[in-house]
């Protein structure tokens, strides 16, 4: 009903009146649920990949750690009693789920709230009147820019994050963890002030723009086997903002994971692919900075072996590698093309898609072209095509296969149900072959026109085919 009323109003009316609008409700729903983000240690995630990695490793690291906590993020939601599929089809829920969240998670015991908070939900407000009181920057490139009207207006939607943390009301905590609502002067002898905190990428170029906001305190992680230049760190901009500087260190990484060092303590983290060492750095920085022992953590970062749509291996016994990721934008792909190396197999079947409603048209043929070099076999498929013509998308992600040499029909093939397009794939496939299907990880729709969302599951369409034919 909303998106019907939009659009009879004038483009230039909505835009004056949505922001009024955004943050009208985002005031409401956080009074109607009595602001819970104030009673909680709340944790935004923002960065353009690796938050929804970053947000699970870190709830299991608290959880484990006498810290529990309650998230939000693209594949899981959790309220400290239960957790369960983000059935939303929107990474940063709308305000009054949010909120309600988050009464939810502090009823429930929760110390900690962590939040998966994208420049999108940042601009409809749906980040006021929470309360933040750590933030975690991971990286910035292109992504959504259409929907922002360019780069730029991305990288200060979510610099309006950063921002955001100077209004945040301060908070302490007692020797439980949790946050003492209106402590008097004596009591704040007691307790522990939480610091409003920053952390960033270091490796990032854009980490001395999220560094230049108000924090009480900031930190940059690095990876010392890099050999970029960081010019921030030893000029004027590093005096500006005094960040304390936290160093790791790759070891390795192979078919059984990967080994880094991280502040002189060794870790060993089973899931496969060395940018999980860099979201495992992300998340043991925010542990640290709530004083979590590093033993221990190195001790839970162990237990930790696979995370929902994120590199996710299916078995129905088959004779051949079958694994579902989430990534669906160029650098998350190019990475994912690396890590597969670490895979033993023989050849490669790419099943994949891209989105429609105008999101970032210019990398389906990006995606084609990336596709039609890495894969020995490539089929084009239906994502989340929204009001955009799903052919016209498949069309135009062919298009870039091709340029590559991918010949229509040999190996190249364009299959608009994605079911059928996962049932070829596994036909397809013989023993030793490893099949990749990306673009939709854990999610739990398919967004076509005028707002319908398909319940849809990789994992499961991928089960019951692979059922039928093992």
């Amino acid at each position: 009903m909303i998106n019907k009323i939009k659009k009879l109003i004038p483009r230039k009316l909505l835009r004056k009146i949505l922001p009024p609008y955004h943050f009208l409700l985002a005031w409401l729903s956080a009074l109607y649920y009595g602001f819970p983000s104030r009673r909680l240690i709340v944790i935004g995630i923002t960065g353009t990949t690796g938050k929804t990695t970053t947000v699970s490793l870190l709830a299991k690291l608290l959880s484990d750690n006498a810290y529990l906590s309650g998230y939000s993020s693209t594949t899981q939601f959790n309220d400290g009693r239960k957790e369960w599929l983000n059935d939303r089809k929107m990474t940063m829920p709308g305000r009054f789920f949010l909120q309600q969240h988050l009464s939810r998670m502090f009823k429930n015991g929760c110390q900690v709230a962590i939040i998966e908070t994208t420049s999108q939900g940042i601009e409809q407000y749906r980040h006021r009147f929470i309360d933040y009181d750590i933030l975690l920057y991971t990286n910035l490139y292109p992504e959504h820019i259409e929907a922002h009207g360019g780069f730029l207006n991305y990288k200060e939607a979510k610099g309006r994050l950063f921002s955001h943390l100077k209004r945040c009301k301060t908070k302490y905590i007692n020797n439980d963890n949790r946050v003492v609502l209106k402590p008097s002067s004596l009591q704040k002898t007691e307790l522990r002030k939480l610091k409003k905190t920053t952390i960033v990428n270091g490796d990032d170029e854009y980490a001395p723009y999220y560094l230049s906001f108000w924090a009480e305190k900031r930190i940059a992680y690095i990876d010392l086997n890099l050999r970029q230049e960081r010019e921030w760190l030893d000029g004027e901009e590093a005096i500006k903002f005094l960040p304390r500087i936290v160093k790791f260190e790759k070891l390795f990484s192979g078919a059984e994971g990967s080994d880094f060092i991280y502040e002189d303590y060794r870790y060993h983290l089973a899931l496969l692919g060395s940018y999980n060492i860099i979201n495992s750095v992300a998340a043991l920085s925010i542990a640290r900075e709530l004083e979590v022992d590093s033993q221990a953590l190195v001790e839970s970062l162990t237990k930790i072996q696979s995370l929902p749509g994120k590199m996710e291996k299916i078995e129905e016994k088959q004779k051949f590698t079958v694994m579902v990721d989430y990534a669906f934008e160029p650098k998350a792909m190019a990475s994912l093309y690396d890590n597969l190396q670490l895979i033993p197999h023989n050849r490669l079947i790419h099943v994949f898609g891209s989105c429609g409603g105008g999101r970032d048209i210019a990398r389906r043929s990006i995606l084609g072209s990336m596709a039609g070099s890495r894969a020995d076999i490539v089929i084009i498929t239906d994502e989340d095509p929204y009001d955009d013509d799903p052919q016209e998308i498949i069309d135009q992600v062919a298009a870039g296969a091709e340029n590559e040499g991918k010949t229509l029909n040999v190996n190249l093939f364009k299959i608009l149900d994605r079911r059928e397009a996962i049932k070829k794939a596994l036909i397809l496939a013989k023993p030793g072959d490893l099949l990749l299907i990306t673009g939709k990880g854990a999610e739990q729709f398919i967004c076509v026109a005028n707002n319908r969302k398909i319940a849809w599951d990789d994992r499961e369409v991928i089960r019951e085919e692979l059922k039928k034919i093992v």
